[in-house]
């Protein structure tokens, strides 16, 4: 079964954003998108200030199975990675919604419409199928 938290919103593409409450996203990859990878091997991460549109291929998470593009879910301004990420690159299946985030960012555009938890939940039962 997969863990799909109530206060993040996420993309069809199973990335998930959290609002932080100095006004900055968070962004990381769904229970769903690591456990379909599989044990993560390698997780790059984008550089501080790298700029990125919604919907960008923005970092990548490889596992033994398959290597993944990330896809920002917004338009804004990279200001942090998460660096533990390069030495633990197993956080992101062990807690993806938490010490598993791949990324933080400033919101430098309207935030395009994202999915609450009950329409991501509807997704996957559509996509699983």
């Amino acid at each position: 079964m997969n863990d799909i938290p109530a206060d993040l919103h996420y993309t069809t593409k199973h990335e998930w954003l959290r609002r932080l409450p100095n006004g900055q996203v968070e962004i990381g990859i769904s229970d769903y998108a690591q456990n379909a990878l599989g044990d993560l091997v390698f997780v790059e991460v984008p550089e501080i200030g790298r700029r990125l549109r919604a919907g960008e291929a923005c970092a990548v998470v490889e596992s033994v199975k398959a290597a993944s593009d990330v896809y920002s879910p917004i338009s804004g301004t990279v200001v942090a990675g998460n660096a533990e990420l390069a030495s633990h690159p197993e956080l992101v299946n062990l807690e993806p919604y938490t010490a598993g985030w791949l990324m933080r960012m400033e919101i430098d555009a309207p935030e395009p419409t994202l999915l609450d938890a009950d329409a991501y939940a509807k997704h996957l039962a559509i996509q699983v199928r």
